[in-house]
C-alpha cells in the first residue's frame, strides 16, 4: 500500500538529442611478466560477458564482436549454459570455408555451432590458481596450449562451475606495452620467452 505522504516526482519530456551514459572502462594497466595475473584478466563480475547463441550466423558474430570490441564470444543457450566459445580466429580462418566445401552450403549458412570450440574441448583455469599466478604464468599457459584465450572458473555457492574471467592474448600483449596484431601473438610470446631466458 502506498502511503499518502508520498508525492509524485516531477516529470519532463526528454530533450532532443539527449544521450546516455556508458560504463567507463578502466584503462588497461601496464604490466610486466611478474605482475599479478589478475591484472590482465577480464573479470566477468565487473564487465558484462558477451554471448551468442549456437544458431547465430557468422555475420551476427562479427557484428557482436565489433560492437563490443572483443575478439571472442561465449556461446550459450537460453538457460545461460555455456556450449562453447567462438573467436575471431574461428570466423576469419579456414573453418568456415571448410564447412562450406564439406556441406556444399553458402558462407551465410555457416552457424556458430559449426565452427565454435565446443565446451567439452575447452580447458579452463581455476580462479584460486590464477590468484597466486603472475602474468608470465598465463603467457606460458597460452603459448603451451596454442590458444588466444583462456577461461577462468570458480564455483558459485551451490557448487556450480561459473566462468569468472577471460584471458586474451591480445590484451596481455597490449598491457605488456607491445603493439602487435593477433596473427603475431604466437611469435611475440616466443620473443617474450626468449627474453625471459636471457
Amino acid at each position: 500500500m502506498i502511503r499518502d505522504q508520498y508525492k509524485t516526482l516531477h516529470q519532463t519530456t526528454l530533450e532532443q538529442c539527449a544521450s546516455y551514459y556508458q560504463a567507463e572502462l578502466q584503462p588497461l594497466r601496464n604490466v610486466n611478466l611478474d605482475s599479478p595475473a589478475l591484472d590482465v584478466m577480464t573479470d566477468l563480475k565487473r564487465v558484462q560477458a558477451v554471448t551468442i547463441g549456437p544458431d547465430a550466423a557468422l555475420t551476427a558474430v562479427n557484428q557482436a564482436m565489433l560492437r563490443n570490441t572483443v575478439r571472442s564470444l561465449l556461446v550459450s543457450d537460453e538457460k545461460r549454459c555455456i556450449l562453447g566459445i567462438i573467436t575471431s580466429t574461428d570466423t576469419l580462418g579456414e573453418k568456415p570455408m571448410q564447412i562450406v566445401r564439406e556441406r556444399g552450403i553458402r558462407h551465410e549458412e555457416v552457424l556458430v555451432r559449426d565452427i565454435m570450440t565446443p565446451r567439452d574441448l575447452l580447458e579452463v583455469l581455476y580462479l584460486d590458481d590464477v590468484r597466486a599466478a603472475e602474468v608470465g604464468h598465463v603467457v606460458a599457459t597460452l603459448k603451451w596450449t596454442g590458444r588466444q584465450h583462456a577461461l577462468v572458473v570458480e564455483e558459485d555457492t551451490s557448487g556450480r562451475q561459473m566462468i569468472r574471467g577471460i584471458f586474451s592474448a591480445s590484451q596481455i600483449v597490449r598491457q605488456l606495452g607491445m603493439a602487435i596484431n593477433a596473427t603475431q601473438i604466437a611469435s611475440t610470446f616466443a620473443e617474450i620467452e626468449a627474453a625471459i631466458a636471457h
